[in-house]
C-alpha cells in the first residue's frame, strides 16, 4: 500500500493510543482474511465480462486499505497527551478540562485530539471551533466561538 501521509499531529491519551493500536491489529487481520478469501476469484467470468464477485472483493479490499491507511497515519503522527509542567497549567492546552460560563450557565469540556472527541461526553476536539477558541486561554478570559451561532465562553477553571 502506498499512500501519501501528512505530518498532522494526532493527539491521543494513553488509552486512546491503545485502542487505536487494537483497531489497527483488527484491520490488518481483516485484510489478511479478505485477501485469503479472495484468492482464486477470477477477474473475468468469460472472455471480457467482469466477475461481480471479484468486483465486490476489490471494492471491499479498497475500502479496507483506505481505513488502514487512515489508522496508520494517525499512529505514525500520534502525540501522547501529557500533563504540562505546573508553570504552564494556567493556559488551556490539549488535555485540559475547562469549566466555562456560556449564556449564564456553566459547562465543562475536556480538550482532546479529534480521534477521541465525544461531544456528548464532554470531550471536544482541539480542532473544533470551541476547542480552537479555548486553546491558549486563561481563567477569566472570554473567548468567542464561531460556529453556526457566535457564542462567548468565559473561562472559569482549568484542570489537568
Amino acid at each position: 500500500m502506498k499512500y501519501i501521509m501528512s505530518n498532522k499531529k494526532f493527539y491521543l491519551t494513553k488509552k486512546g493510543l491503545k485502542k487505536l493500536r487494537q483497531k489497527y491489529k483488527k484491520l490488518m487481520n481483516s485484510l489478511k482474511k479478505l485477501k485469503k478469501d479472495g484468492e482464486g476469484v477470477p477477474k473475468l467470468l468469460h472472455s471480457e465480462d467482469p466477475n461481480p464477485e471479484y468486483l465486490s472483493f476489490q471494492e471491499d479490499l479498497n475500502f479496507l486499505e483506505a481505513r488502514i491507511s487512515k489508522v496508520e497515519e494517525a499512529l505514525n503522527n500520534a502525540e501522547l497527551i501529557e500533563k504540562p509542567p505546573e508553570e504552564e497549567q494556567d493556559k488551556v492546552q490539549v488535555g485540559a478540562t475547562v469549566k466555562v460560563e456560556v449564556n449564564e450557565e456553566t459547562d465543562e469540556f475536556t480538550i482532546v485530539g479529534r480521534a477521541e472527541a465525544e461531544p456528548s461526553k464532554g470531550k471536544i476536539s482541539n480542532e473544533c471551533p470551541a476547542g480552537q477558541a479555548l486553546l491558549g486561554s486563561e481563567v477569566g478570559d472570554e473567548v468567542t466561538v464561531n460556529s453556526k451561532v457566535q457564542t462567548k465562553y468565559k473561562v472559569k477553571e482549568i484542570n489537568y
